[in-house]
Order: C-alpha cells, then sequence, then structure tokens
C-alpha cells in the first residue's frame, strides 16, 4: 500500500509506540488496545495499516527493531578500516547496550517476536546477515592495508564475533552488566590485532 508523508507518518508513529510498548511489558501481554491508547491511534486507523492486526504489527516491529540496530551502529559500523575505528565502534556498540541496558530490542526480536511469528524470525536472519557482513567487510579492509593476517576467516570471524556480542548482551540482560559483552568484543578485537602479520 502506497501512503501518503502523513500516513507514512501515522504508520511509524503506531511501530514506534508499539515497540515501546513490548519492550516494557512484552509481546504476549501488549494488546492493540494497549498500543491504541499508547499511540493515539484508533481501531479503524490501526487496521488501515496493519489488516493482518497483531501478526503484521509485529513483522514491523520487528523490522524496525532489526534496522534500529544496526543504524545505532553508523557510521563506524560502516568504517572498520584501521584499528581506531574498530575501537570506535565497539565503543559505540558497548554505549548503546549500556544506555537501553534490560531493554534490548533484540532480545525482543529473538526470544518473543521469533516464536510468535515466522515473519520475524526471517527478520532476524536478515539482521543478522546484514551484521554479518558489515563487520566482514570491515576485517577484510584491515587485510587489504595488512593490519590483520591475509589467511582469517573473515566471515567466520565475524561470525564469532557477532556470537560474542549476542552472548555478552544476553549475559547484560541477566546481570544489568556489560562486563561480558564488553570481554566478548575486546578479546575478538584483541585476537584479529594478535593474528596481524
Amino acid at each position: 500500500m502506497k501512503l501518503t508523508a502523513k500516513g507514512a507518518a501515522t504508520r511509524q508513529r503506531i511501530v514506534e509506540g508499539a515497540a515501546a510498548e513490548i519492550r516494557e511489558h512484552g509481546v504476549a501481554t501488549t494488546t492493540l488496545d494497549d498500543v491504541r491508547a499508547r499511540t493515539g491511534t484508533s481501531k479503524s486507523q490501526l487496521f488501515h495499516y496493519f489488516p493482518g492486526g497483531k501478526e503484521d504489527l509485529l513483522l514491523a516491529v520487528a523490522r524496525y527493531e532489526a534496522d534500529r540496530v544496526l543504524s545505532d551502529q553508523q557510521p563506524q559500523l560502516g568504517d572498520l578500516g584501521s584499528w581506531p575505528a574498530w575501537q570506535a565502534w565497539r565503543d559505540k556498540v558497548v554505549a548503546r547496550y549500556r544506555k537501553q541496558g534490560q531493554q534490548c530490542p533484540l532480545n525482543v526480536l529473538f526470544s518473543q517476536l521469533g516464536r510468535s511469528t515466522p515473519g520475524a524470525q526471517a527478520v532476524v536472519t536478515e539482521l543478522m546477515l546484514q551484521w554479518q557482513t558489515e563487520l566482514t567487510a570491515g576485517i577484510r579492509k584491515l587485510q587489504a592495508t595488512g593490519a590483520a593476517d591475509p589467511t582469517t576467516d573473515a566471515p567466520k570471524t565475524a561470525a564469532a564475533l557477532l556470537a560474542g556480542i549476542q552472548g555478552g548482551v544476553l549475559l547484560l540482560l541477566s546481570t544489568g552488566s556489560t562486563t561480558h559483552l564488553e570481554a566478548a568484543l575486546d578479546v575478538a578485537i584483541e585476537n584479529l590485532r594478535h593474528h596481524s602479520p
């Protein structure tokens, strides 16, 4: 459906309100009435933009949260061509998760939306692929300048780094501390450095 600028803004307001509601209260307990109340939206408006009801809205929330994860890391994530750039990206990731604390949008995507709507799983898969692709490109930039070992398997290393980040985030959600996330990032970056020629 093609939206006017006003329509697109209304739809976005609904998605952002639903995302906030879900982060605070979870998927299972968030109702369309909750979203309507939070966003000042009528029932007809809600179903105009999301004809499939809650499932359509959840998928839109999944896309919104996935886009936020990557956009919040820019421009650092797209410019990983030097060790200072990697450090700046690492600091930005830690600051992002420290600020969010236990309201992590990815947690919603993985643990709640992924189980409740099949489309959300595809969104999460696409997000991880995009994130891994960006990290792989950064490793290859280091390799191209001679700053990292040219024999390092860039996609595999990027996948391991991503797994470390997600593990660190899960521990942050459990403990409230970024210690494990910082360790995962620091060790991964140090290993890349250590294997420099």
